[in-house]
C-alpha cells in the first residue's frame, strides 16, 4: 500500500522536524555511542520515541528498524518494516548546521515501498512511493543524464576517492563533492543537483533505505558496490556500500571500481 503510507510518513516526518528543532544542536545533551559509533544526542532519541509511537500505532502489525532502537530479530516477521534514521548526521546537527536529515521508509518483502527525506532547516522535503515517481516540495524530480565523467559531479568521502578504489589506479576525471548526510546525498542525487553518489564502507539500511526508492522514482539507478540491487530488512542491517546516479554515470561507476 505505497500510496496509503506516503501521507503517514509525510505528517510524521513534519511532526520530526518539530521536535529536533526544538533542541539548539550546539546544546543538546550528547553522548558517543559504543564502538566507535559516532555520536548521539537527546535530540535524536526524542524523535525517535515519538516516530516509533506514532507510525506504529498507526501500522502496529509494522515491523521497526531504526538507528536509536536496539535491533532484534522480531521485525523479520514482518511483511512490512519502516526503517528510519530520526537524524542523519547528528554531527552536522550538534554544531548548528542545516544539512541533517530526518529519513523514514516502508519496506514489504524486502523492497521500499514508500519514503521521506526531510530537511527540517532547508525546508526540503523528497518523497517517493514505487510506482508513483519521486517529488521535492511537491514538484516532480529527474535524476542527471550526464553520461561522461569529465561532466559528472560525484558525492563521496575522501577514502572513495583513492587510487586503490579504481581499476585504473587512479580516481575517474569527475569533480568530487560531499554533504554529510547521506540520505541527503541520494536526495541531491535524485534531483539532479548531483550527478551520482557512492559509498563504499558497510551502510546501515536506514541511512540508504528512503534515498533508495527516492532514486529510482527519479529514474535514477542504485545499488551495491558490487552491482547488486538493493534488498531491506536483512537480518544484518548493513549493505555492501552504496553507488547511485543517473543510469549512466550509475554504469560507469561500476564499470570503473575495482
Amino acid at each position: 500500500m505505497p500510496a496509503a503510507d506516503l501521507p503517514l510518513l509525510i505528517d510524521t516526518v513534519r511532526m520530526a522536524g518539530r521536535v529536533a528543532t526544538s533542541f539548539v544542536g550546539k546544546s543538546a545533551k550528547r553522548w558517543d555511542k559504543a564502538d566507535g559509533a559516532g555520536p548521539v544526542t537527546e535530540a535524536d532519541l526524542a524523535v525517535n520515541d515519538m516516530l516509533k509511537k506514532q507510525l506504529l500505532l498507526a501500522r502496529p502489525d509494522y515491523g521497526w528498524l531504526s538507528e536509536e532502537t536496539e535491533d532484534g530479530v522480531k521485525r523479520l516477521d514482518h511483511d512490512r518494516v519502516f526503517i528510519v534514521d530520526p537524524i542523519d548526521g547528528t554531527r552536522s546537527f550538534t554544531e548548528g548546521a542545516d544539512t541533517w536529515a530526518h529519513a523514514i521508509a516502508v519496506a514489504e518483502h524486502g523492497q521500499i515501498t514508500s519514503a521521506v527525506v526531510y530537511l527540517p532547516v532547508r525546508g526540503l522535503l523528497y518523497t517517493a512511493a514505487l510506482g508513483l515517481g519521486a517529488f521535492l516540495n511537491g514538484a516532480p524530480i529527474r535524476a542527471s543524464g550526464v553520461t561522461a565523467f569529465e561532466r559528472a559531479t560525484i558525492l563521496a568521502a575522501k577514502p572513495a576517492l583513492a587510487g586503490p578504489t579504481w581499476r585504473s589506479g587512479a580516481c575517474p576525471p569527475f569533480k568530487p563533492a560531499y554533504r554529510p548526510s547521506l540520505a541527503y546525498r541520494l536526495g541531491l542525487v535524485a534531483e539532479a543537483r548531483f550527478d551520482g553518489m557512492l559509498t563504499l564502507r558497510p551502510s546501515w539500511e536506514w541511512d540508504i533505505a528512503a534515498g533508495a526508492l527516492i532514486i529510482a522514482e527519479a529514474g535514477g539507478a542504485i545499488t551495491n558496490q558490487r552491482g547488486a540491487p538493493l534488498r531491506f530488512n536483512n537480518p544484518d542491517p548493513r549493505l555492501d556500500g552504496v553507488v547511485a546516479g543517473g543510469t549512466s554515470i550509475h554504469a560507469a561507476l561500476l564499470d570503473a571500481l575495482t
